[in-house]
C-alpha cells in the first residue's frame, strides 16, 4: 500500500503533464542518490583504468623498442669476430640469437596485449552501462511514484469506502497497487460507462447509435454510439450471481455545458429502425387461439364514434420490450383498449375502460 502525499484538487482543470499525484518515494530518493554515487565512481575508475591501459601499453611499446635496440647492438658486435678468440665469438653469436628471439616475442605479444587491453576496457565499459542502468531503473521507479496529466482536462477522484461511508479519496489515504484513484476528463469528449445484461449483449455491436437520458436533467437527451464492448462478464450487483453483466462504453456525439462526470444515465442503443404510422403498447396487441389450435392475426380494439369497440387486424412491425410499430391498419390519434372489455358491456360501460384506453402515437 502506498501513502497518496499529494494531488490536485478534484474539478481543478490541468495541462498535459502537469503533475497530479505524489505518493511516499522518500525510499526511492535514497536509493536514487545511491545509484548516482555508484555511476559517478564507476565512471571515475574507468578514466583511472583508461590511463593505466596507456601506460601499460606504452610500457609494452617501450620494452620492444629496447630489445630492438638490444638487437641492433648484436648484430654490430658480430662484426668484431674475426678479431676475437673463439670463446669471445662464441659469446657473441650466442648474445645476438638471444636478443632475436627476445625481440621476435615480444613482438607476436602485440596483438595479445591489445586484446587484453580491449578486454580490459570492455568490462569497464559495461560495468559503467549496468550502473546507467540501475540509476535508468531507480529514477524510473521514482518517477513512477509522481503521476503526470497525459491530457488537458478535468481531475476526477474515484470513491472508496471510508468505514462505513462512501468518500472520494483525499491525501493521505493508502491506495492499493493497481487501484483506481483517479481520472483525467477530457470534458469535450466523454465516455459513460455502462453494463448490459449479458441475454443482451449479443445484439450489441460497435458504432450502434444511443440515446442517453441524464437523471439530473430529465429534459436533456444526447445522441451517442457504442465505442466498446467488454468481452468477460462480472456478476451483477444488484442481480443474482448468476445473471452475468458485462461493461459496455458509449461516447457522446454532443456536448453540454450540464454534462459533468459521474452523473447517472440511462441508454437506449437503437438496434434496429423503422418509419411507421402508429406505435402501441404491445400489451394493446392480441391474438386468439381457435380449437384447432392456430393462432389468429394479431389485432387491436379501436374505440368508434360511439364509444363502441370495435376489432381490427393490424400488420405489425419492428417491436421491444414495450412498444410494437404498426405498419398498417391502424392510425395515429386512434384510441385503443389495453384489455379486452366485456362484450356485453362495452356499449354501457364505455367510461369504465377509459383507464385502460391509449391513444396510439406516431414516431420515427
Amino acid at each position: 500500500m502506498l501513502v497518496l502525499q499529494d494531488a490536485a484538487k478534484p474539478g481543478s482543470l490541468v495541462k498535459k503533464g502537469d503533475a497530479v499525484a505524489e505518493f511516499d518515494r522518500q525510499y526511492m530518493l535514497l536509493r536514487l542518490e545511491d545509484y548516482n554515487s555508484s555511476v559517478l565512481q564507476t565512471e571515475a575508475s574507468f578514466k583511472q583504468l583508461e590511463a593505466n591501459l596507456d601506460v601499460s601499453k606504452k610500457a609494452h611499446t617501450q620494452t620492444i623498442e629496447v630489445a630492438k635496440a638490444d638487437l641492433d647492438k648484436a648484430l654490430l658486435e658480430m662484426k668484431t669476430l674475426p678479431v676475437l678468440s673463439a670463446m669471445d665469438a662464441e659469446r657473441r653469436r650466442l648474445a645476438l640469437e638471444e636478443a632475436q628471439a627476445r625481440y621476435k616475442q615480444l613482438q607476436q605479444e602485440v596483438k595479445f596485449v591489445d586484446i587484453g587491453l580491449k578486454a580490459d576496457r570492455r568490462v569497464a565499459e559495461l560495468q559503467i552501462k549496468q550502473s546507467k542502468l540501475e540509476l535508468q531503473r531507480a529514477e524510473a521507479n521514482a518517477n513512477r511514484m509522481l503521476m503526470k496529466a497525459p491530457i488537458d482536462g478535468l481531475v476526477v477522484m474515484q470513491n472508496v469506502f471510508r468505514g462505513s461511508e462512501f468518500d472520494q479519496i483525499k491525501v493521505g489515504d493508502q491506495v492499493y497497487p493497481g487501484q483506481m484513484f483517479m481520472q483525467i476528463v477530457d470534458p469535450s469528449s466523454m465516455v459513460i460507462n455502462a453494463t448490459v445484461s449479458q441475454v443482451d449483449v449479443g445484439r450489441l455491436r460497435i458504432g450502434q447509435r444511443a440515446r442517453v437520458r441524464f437523471d439530473a436533467f430529465p429534459d436533456l437527451e444526447l445522441p451517442a454510439h457504442i465505442y466498446s464492448v467488454g468481452s468477460v462478464g462480472k456478476p451483477s450487483r444488484s442481480r443474482p450471481d448468476w445473471v452475468k453483466e458485462l461493461g459496455v462504453a458509449l461516447r457522446l456525439d454532443k456536448m453540454d455545458p450540464r454534462v459533468i462526470p459521474d452523473l447517472s444515465v440511462s441508454c437506449d442503443v437503437i438496434l434496429e429502425e423503422s418509419e411507421a404510422d402508429a406505435i402501441v403498447p404491445r400489451e394493446a396487441v392480441f391474438s386468439d387461439t381457435g380449437r384447432d389450435g392456430k393462432i389468429s392475426k394479431p389485432y387491436v380494439l379501436v374505440q368508434g364514434p360511439k364509444g363502441a369497440w370495435s376489432r381490427r387486424e393490424v400488420e405489425l412491425g419492428v417491436e421491444n420490450f414495450t412498444h410494437v410499430i404498426v405498419k398498417s391498419g391502424l392510425k395515429a390519434g386512434e384510441v385503443i383498449s389495453l384489455e379486452v372489455p366485456a362484450e356485453a358491456n362495452v356499449d354501457k360501460k364505455q367510461s369504465a375502460y377509459s383507464g385502460w384506453a391509449r391513444r396510439a402515437g406516431r414516431e420515427t
